[in-house]
């Protein structure tokens, strides 16, 4: 999978992408990553990228004719392109697994008040949010939606299994995990993941996760977006809960 960044800050991916996971797939050549300049792609001698909108508001608006050839020189055949906005989808485990399974996903960073909306309209597939909040420009999002969705391409985390289990990936937060020492001031682990029982186990993580979900994101957990046995393994954590 093929990541390109159009932005007119290039030094700010100099050290995101030194480490972790995304380097491990840069160095096996899993996933390839590429950061172009804007303003290699201006005809000025000034190499300017941005103007004052129409109608007399403050600020500057990017240009689109950089950003038209930014991206026709970069995007392959079947690359799909995206601005970054806060106007755009919400990103979430959905739409992250759906950019791991693109051949090519071109990233525009957008920066001062916004981006001419010829750009929106003739050019981008979509927007991407990374949250309702504005951020100073679409570089540090950018880099957010590449280690989101690079996660999701094959051979970019040694244990795929963990993707799976991953928070949002079941529509739910995450389960409890604990590691060595099994006591420690004395706060012990639960026995239950000693118990060797492997259903017991996932039992207790499917509910200690519902739990999760419903006390730190309700919107997650209601009627309509659990099923019938999670409910009813929800229902039980609260009757505990009652009985301590």
């Amino acid at each position: 999978m093929r990541f390109d960044i159009i932005t007119i800050f290039p030094e700010m991916f100099a050290g995101v992408f030194s480490g972790g996971v995304v380097k491990r797939a840069l160095d096996r050549d899993v996933v390839r990553i590429a950061v172009h300049d804007l303003r290699d792609f201006t005809t000025d001698k000034h190499r300017q990228v941005d103007d004052r909108p129409f109608g007399g508001l403050e600020g500057m608006v990017l240009k689109p004719e950089p950003i038209f050839r930014a991206v026709e020189a970069v995007r392959e055949a079947g690359g799909k392109v995206y601005l970054l906005s806060p106007q755009g989808r919400t990103l979430d485990a959905g739409l992250a697994r759906e950019l791991s399974a693109e051949s090519q996903v071109v990233l525009i960073c957008g920066r001062y008040e916004g981006v001419d909306e010829r750009v929106v309209e003739h050019l981008a597939d979509g927007e991407i949010s990374i949250g309702d909040y504005v951020l100073s420009g679409g570089e540090l999002a950018a880099a957010v939606v590449v280690d989101a969705a690079a996660r999701f391409v094959p051979g970019v985390v040694g244990k795929e299994g963990s993707v799976r289990n991953d928070s949002f990936c079941g529509g739910i937060l995450d389960y409890p995990q604990y590691t060595r020492p099994r006591e420690f001031r004395g706060l012990k682990v639960p026995s239950v993941l000693f118990s060797g029982d492997h259903k017991r186990i996932e039992r207790w993580r499917r509910k200690k996760a519902l739990e999760k979900t419903a006390r730190q994101r309700p919107d997650l957990a209601g009627p309509g977006a659990l099923s019938p046995e999670d409910r009813d393994l929800l229902a039980e954590t609260k009757n505990e809960r009652k009985d301590e």
